[in-house]
């Protein structure tokens, strides 16, 4: 039986690279830094993940998802920005997202930034171990393997 090729990703990552940032408002950082990390795409209007991000990070306890959303929809109402995207679903998708790149953490009483540490710490700690450097070295193995196999490379 031939092995069979999955296209589902066992991690995903997009990196892209902006201006050095300067003394912005707090939410425009903070979207820059979701752009960077793949997030958000440039242009997209449904960026409530800006908001649970800029949330979770000014918490000093961990808070639910039904209280997030809460708070979420007051922060949006306080910046005049459409009340798009805060369905309790959408809110949870959003919340899986931040916690596959290891950004937030779910503990018994909530949702919190990863340790209570700094964003600095999770890209040196987490991400870039974790996500950068494995997806790297297997892309690395799929160039050996095709030198090896399809291009008849020597190594």
């Amino acid at each position: 039986m031939a092995n069979t090729f999955k296209e589902l990703p066992l991690a995903e990552i997009t990196l892209r690279k902006y201006e050095k940032p300067s003394a912005e408002n707090e939410r425009d950082l903070v979207k820059k830094f979701c752009l960077g990390l793949g997030l958000l795409q440039p242009g997209d209007s449904r960026d409530i993940i800006i908001d649970i991000l800029l949330i979770l990070l000014k918490s000093e306890k961990p808070i639910k998802s039904d209280e997030l959303r809460e708070e979420v929809i007051e922060y949006r109402k306080l910046m005049n920005l459409p009340l798009t995207g805060i369905a309790h679903s959408n809110i949870r998708r959003q919340l899986l997202r931040l916690k596959n790149l290891y950004l937030i953490e779910k503990k018994s009483d909530g949702y919190r930034i990863t340790e209570n540490t700094s964003l600095r710490e999770i890209l040196l700690q987490r991400i870039k171990p974790i996500l950068l450097e494995q997806t790297y070295n297997r892309i690395l193995e799929y160039a050996e393997t095709i030198d090896k196999n399809v291009r008849k490379c020597a190594e």
